[in-house]
């Protein structure tokens, strides 16, 4: 893991907090990057039944640590909290972000032909996957993003707690460490944030 002091965390919990949630009442595709935990299901679901969801697209396929294939997971869980099928996508084969991106390319292109902005909704540190969305589905445009703090080891990994919580500590510097590299080699395309979407 990259050395880094202190003083760089306000500047890398600046650089990964994906948040640049859509304007209130703006209807939106919601893209549920693939995880094993539960918060997506809920910000969905809920924007749905505010009518400002009115597609979502679900993705991840086999968890590494649990085994559960989470963009059928993400259905199930959606449709019992009162979204109906015929306004959930899967995409179940995915090993990773930028296959997430990459598998659920029909759906993106679905919701951009019904005039629809995405809405990306990930855990907050998670920067790759705007990077991805820039990189594969580039014709997505700008985009929006909703974010949510994930649990490890019973501990929520906040953009304050991270540098004290070792395992909210890895990750956030791992995608600080990666996602600087990737852009600056141009394996990433570059994003801004401007006006509340990703650009």
């Amino acid at each position: 893991m990259t050395d880094v002091s202190p003083e760089q965390f306000p500047a890398i919990t600046r650089f990964v907090d994906i948040q640049a949630p859509p304007p209130d009442g703006e209807p939106s595709a919601y893209f549920l990057f693939g995880t094993n935990q539960v918060p997506p299901v809920d910000i969905a679901a809920e924007r749905y039944h505010q009518g400002v969801a009115p597609l979502i697209i679900a993705t991840g396929g086999v968890n590494r640590h649990n085994g559960i294939v989470e963009g059928q997971v993400f259905r199930e869980r959606l449709i019992e909290r009162g979204v109906p099928a015929d306004a959930i996508r899967v995409e179940d084969r995915s090993a990773d972000t930028w296959q997430n991106v990459e598998h659920a390319l029909p759906f993106l292109r679905e919701a951009l032909a019904a005039g629809l902005t995405v809405t990306a909704v990930s855990k907050w540190y998670h920067r790759r996957a705007i990077n991805v969305m820039k990189t594969v589905a580039p014709e997505v445009g700008p985009f929006h993003a909703i974010a949510w703090d994930p649990v490890y080891s019973g501990k929520p990994v906040t953009r304050q707690d991270w540098p004290s919580i070792p395992a909210g500590k890895r990750r956030v510097i791992r995608e600080w460490d990666e996602v600087s590299r990737r852009v600056a080699d141009g394996s990433f395309a570059a994003a801004e944030r401007s006006d509340d979407a990703w650009r």
